[in-house]
C-alpha cells in the first residue's frame, strides 16, 4: 500500500471485506485488507464491539447493518474531502498566479 492509513481507512478496508463476502474468517480479512494479524486483532475487536461486525460462531465474521451504515456514510466523506481538497487546490494556484503578478519589495 506504500503509504500509513488512518484508522478510519483500516477499519474501512475490513468492513468491505467483510461486506464483499459472507462468512469470512480472519485470514481472509487479513490478506485482503492488508493487515498483520496483531493490528487485524485489534481492529476487529473494535468493530465487533462497536457493533458493526458480528461472529455468532466464533469463525465467520459479518457485516451488520450498522456496518453498512458506516461504508455508506464513508464514501459519503470521501467524496466531501476529495472536493474539498480540489478547491483548496484550486484556490491554492489562483492564489499563486496573484502573488507572480505583484513585484518583489
Amino acid at each position: 500500500m506504500g503509504k500509513h492509513r488512518s484508522r478510519l481507512q483500516i477499519i474501512k478496508c475490513i468492513l468491505s471485506v467483510i461486506g464483499d463476502n459472507h462468512d469470512v474468517r480472519k485470514t481472509r480479512i487479513m490478506y485482503e485488507a492488508y493487515l498483520s494479524y496483531t493490528l487485524l486483532s485489534r481492529y476487529l475487536g473494535d468493530v465487533i464491539d462497536s457493533g458493526m461486525v458480528s461472529c455468532d460462531d466464533g469463525i465467520n465474521y459479518k457485516l451488520t447493518p450498522k456496518g453498512v451504515t458506516f461504508l455508506t456514510r464513508y464514501d459519503e466523506y470521501k467524496k466531501s474531502r476529495t472536493n474539498v481538497e480540489k478547491n483548496l487546490n484550486h484556490a491554492e494556484k489562483q492564489k499563486s498566479i496573484l502573488d507572480e503578478m505583484c513585484p518583489d519589495s
